[in-house]
């Protein structure tokens, strides 16, 4: 039906760009007078439409006439003009939506319409990337379109201190990574004085790689993290305990798959690992096993809660996290490696002890676990921009993800030149052996022509082998994966060279465009670094950063010229590309999700060029094994292992079991999100007031509600139901009131005779207001108001920590309700908010109490409550700690031994 209704009005995408045509066509139509302006009067549109917008004309109103004259600045700075299909796309983003755009079709250059756009309110623009290498990039070569248009654009990378970030945050348009945004907004509710905060209000982001950063990453959140202090010791010994066990692996269609169900009779192993569910259960025999191993009556007791999650922590390090697949050991760490990209994830760690429990696995030293001391997931962060938007070369497969959490949805914009690669169908083969046999023999065929291929592999361990099997056939080529990264983007550039090779993990080389008959750009500057030129030299040579430094002005003479050289040698290679068909591309594997597999037949076909593409696979394969071999088995079963299957039927039902994989993925995030938007209404009521006592505001009247709140609460607590003062507990409740502000002795019968409840609470509340006014006459009011903010900050600072760190342990344990018939996420609601009042009430209690009883006021200044050592996904170990003793200069080095400057080390937080 929905097929017939597309083929009668078009897609959903078709339907959407033919809304804005009139508007492409009016940008083109402006695109002669446009030209005519000299280059002064093409800077000056720029405070003609700040103007504009002052006076009420909207965004909307003036997007013709900006986006043409970017396109006209692009074409004078860069030489490069914006196609129609890349309006359409800028048009989507400014709208606040997901434009999917293939590969080499120029997102980067689309990205500035939208960005100049709405950079001219003056509120600042987002332009969000997967690593420091693309926001540098980006922000260097299209930030030369930004400034000749008189805005300003900046860059946050790792190594920034405080200010720089300040200073690029306060510029027009803002390069950086989704990392760096989100911790900066961690930090920035952590600081405690204003001028500290880095980042200004979340106005518009545009993301790019859209799927990787709001899909992929929304699996971890970020977390910073203080020095932890349990010990380490209970990880070695859960380790040795699951050495000692014997297990089976769950055959995926066996009909029983909820060890919970089995009886103790069928299981004669002591756990069960689930590869599907990717869990591992002790049996009844195994928890036996265990009860005896640490002493204790019963597991399941509460008290006994630590061990059981070491248990669980050493077998899922043990049975389901595999070397070299998972994360690799490198100088004496655990690495982790991005599942999606094949990328090592430098200095982040799995969370919740895992990491630790690998750690001990493979006999490393185990690092103490670290104290969270603020966190926010992806989603939460994203979703407070006032406008979102993204691109991609794949995101339509989760389109209703984007719909559903982010509320965005996604339009295909048409290729500028049409795509003539050919995907030819899956090839299926009864075992892995015989798939890679095959996939050799292919790879041999088209070598011997010349032809460029890319090999695609899911894990570091597969790219191995793949490479000793080409070896052994005398295969020229070059092997990309976690391992060896270091030249990531100089052997994805040159993967479309005749006769070229190239293996590749999931990440294939994301922003960088493999050009048919190689980049010049990368082999001028490889034949520079063999001439002796150093690498900073050789980064500055394409800068468009001014420059007087002599040696930076010959360095780009010399790159100018052998630009020039190889461009001439790579258009002739070129064309012998295109003769013998363009880059083909070896799927070794089918990814657990369609996306991964589009983006890498996506590296084949750009632009017009020809191209094709091939998956290889076997029964064998994770995702085959698990979610797909009853529909292959009957079929396959009877064949001998080197018979291959290839049907346009079978490559549909792989991507069914795709499907279904992707949907349990999306499950899981929005599971995350479910635990995650608790804490964020309880973020956003903290971060609030932390701004408030920021801001420098008055808080005498909110100190003194919060004294009348405490007040309500003990007349509450000691009227004991009654109205009568004779029935109070007025011993208890002097008490109280006397920890607070009141002085000993003055509840007596003779103060509150013939006075009822209500005159008792107004009696209290002018008594409470009469000394706060005693204790800021005796202090000052300018200093008492500080010393509000003070203490405010602090308790505020301490209770959020110590509640961040609660919540955390009621979430590890609340699973466990869903086994009393209990939705696990409504209780972590219920006792949440029960835990955050108990906090805030515990708020009160404390700032009241220290204001009242202020003994030192001029020794009194903002500290920080804890010290963040970490994030989960940069690295900041290794270092020394520094030595006290002489004062050490902002810009001095380092005395941890980095080689960074103090103020871009240690002393980024002193």
């Amino acid at each position: 039906m929905k097929a017939l209704f597309e083929k009668i009005f078009g897609s959903y995408s078709e339907r959407e760009l033919k809304k804005i045509d009139t508007l492409v066509d009016e940008i083109e139509d402006l695109e002669d007078s446009i030209e005519k302006l000299s280059d002064e009067d093409l800077k000056k549109k720029t405070f003609e439409f700040k103007e504009r917008l002052k006076k009420g004309e909207t965004l909307d109103d003036i997007l013709p006439e900006a986006f043409a004259v970017v396109r006209e600045a692009s074409s004078r700075v860069l030489d490069m003009k914006h196609f129609r299909v890349q309006l359409e796309g800028g048009i989507i983003l400014h709208q606040g939506r997901i434009a999917e755009m293939k590969t080499g079709e120029g997102k980067t250059l689309v990205a500035t319409l939208p960005a100049y756009l709405n950079a001219l309110t003056g509120e600042g623009v987002h332009i969000v990337t997967v690593n420091d290498y693309l926001a540098k990039r980006d922000k260097e070569w299209m930030g030369k379109i930004y400034e000749f248009l008189n805005l300003s654009v900046g860059c946050i990378t790792h190594d920034m201190d405080s200010e720089e970030r300040k200073e690029a945050y306060n510029c027009d348009i803002t390069y950086g990574t989704n990392n760096e945004f989100g911790f900066d907004y961690l930090r920035d509710n952590m600081v405690i004085y204003k001028d500290e905060m880095v980042q200004r209000k979340l106005n518009f982001a545009i993301v790019d790689e859209v799927d990787s950063i709001l899909i992929d990453e929304a699996r971890t959140p970020l977390i910073i993290s203080g020095s932890g202090d349990k010990s380490t010791k209970l990880y070695y010994t859960a380790d040795n305990f699951v050495k000692s066990l014997e297990g089976r692996i769950l055959d995926p269609n066996e009909k029983n798959t909820d060890p919970f169900d089995r009886e103790i009779k069928e299981e004669v192993v002591d756990f069960v690992v689930d590869e599907k569910a990717r869990t591992v259960t002790l049996t009844e025999k195994g928890t036996k096993k265990a009860e005896k191993f640490f002493g204790l009556e019963n597991l399941a007791n509460p008290d006994n809660m630590e061990i059981a999650h070491h248990i669980n922590q050493g077998l899922k390090a043990k049975y389901l996290m595999k070397k070299d697949i998972d994360y690799v050991v490198k100088d004496g760490e655990v690495l982790i490696v991005d599942e999606f990209t094949g990328r090592l994830m430098h200095g982040r760690r799995y969370s919740d002890g895992l990491h630790q429990a690998i750690e001990a696995k493979e006999g490393l030293n185990v690092r103490s676990e670290s104290k969270t001391l603020a966190t926010i997931t992806f989603q939460n962060y994203f979703r407070m921009y006032e406008k979102l938007s993204g691109m991609t070369g794949t995101a339509k497969t989760e389109e209703s993800e984007f719909r559903e959490i982010y509320n965005i949805d996604v339009v295909e914009i048409p290729t500028n030149k049409p795509v003539v690669r050919e995907d030819y169908h899956d090839c299926i083969y009864k075992t892995e052996e015989a798939k890679f046999n095959a996939a050799i023999e292919e790879i041999k065929e088209r070598h011997s022509t010349g032809q460029p291929i890319l090999v695609g592999t899911i894990s570091i361990e597969k790219s191995e082998i793949l490479s000793k099997m080409l070896r052994k056939e005398k295969i020229s080529h070059e092997v990309l994966n976690a391992k060896h990264h270091e030249r990531e983007a100089e052997i994805v550039a040159q993967a479309g060279r005749i006769g070229a090779v190239t293996i590749a993990t999931n990440m294939a080389g994301r922003g960088t465009d493999i050009v048919l008959g190689g980049n010049p750009e990368y082999l001028a500057k490889a034949e520079m670094k063999k001439k002796g030129y150093s690498d900073e030299i050789i980064s500055s040579v394409d800068s468009f950063i001014d420059t007087n430094d002599e040696e930076i002005l010959e360095a780009r003479k010399t790159y100018e010229k052998l630009y020039e050289k190889f461009k001439v040698e790579t258009d002739k290679e070129h064309n012998e590309v295109v003769s013998v068909g363009g880059l083909h591309i070896i799927g070794t594997e089918r990814h657990e999700s369609r996306r991964i597999d589009n983006q890498l037949r996506g590296r084949s076909g750009r632009q017009g060029d020809p191209g094709s593409s091939r998956f290889y696979i076997s029964l064998e394969d994770d995702l085959m094994r698990l979610f797909g071999s009853n529909r292959f088995e009957g079929i396959v079963g009877s064949l001998p292992d080197d018979e291959v299957l290839e049907h346009k039927l079978l490559t549909k039902s792989i991507e069914s079991a795709q499907s279904k994989v992707e949907g349990n993925n999306f499950a899981i995030r929005k599971h995350v999100l479910q635990y995650d938007d608790v804490m964020n209404k309880q973020r956003e009521v903290i971060y609030k007031e932390r701004r408030r006592v920021l801001e420098g505001e008055n808080l005498k009247s909110y100190i003194m509600s919060m004294t009348k709140g405490m007040i309500d609460r003990g007349i509450d607590m000691y009227s004991q139901g009654s109205e009568f003062v004779e029935e109070w507990n007025l011993e208890g409740f002097e008490n109280y009131l006397e920890s607070i502000f009141l002085p000993s002795g003055y509840l007596n019968k003779e103060n509150i005779k013939n006075l009822d409840k209500e005159e008792i609470r107004d009696k209290l509340y002018s008594l409470s207001e009469k000394y706060y006014e005693e204790k800021e006459k005796e202090i000052g009011e300018e200093r008492f108001r500080e010393i509000e903010r003070i203490v405010l900050l602090q308790v505020v600072d301490n209770k959020w920590m110590d509640h961040i760190d609660a919540m955390d342990q009621l979430k590890q344990g609340i699973g466990l309700r869903a086994y009393g018939q209990e939705d696990p996420v409504r209780a972590y609601q219920i006792e949440g908010f029960d835990m955050f009042e108990e906090m805030n009430r515990s708020i009160q209690e404390d700032t009241v109490k220290y204001l009242y009883n202020v003994e030192t006021p001029d020794k009194m200044e903002r500290k920080r409550v804890a010290k963040a050592v970490s994030t989960n996904k940069e690295n900041r170990g290794g270092q020394k700690p520094i030595v006290k003793g002489k004062k050490i200069g902002r810009n001095d080095p380092c005395p941890c031994g980095s080689g960074k400057k103090y103020k871009k080390c240690c002393g980024r937080n002193a």
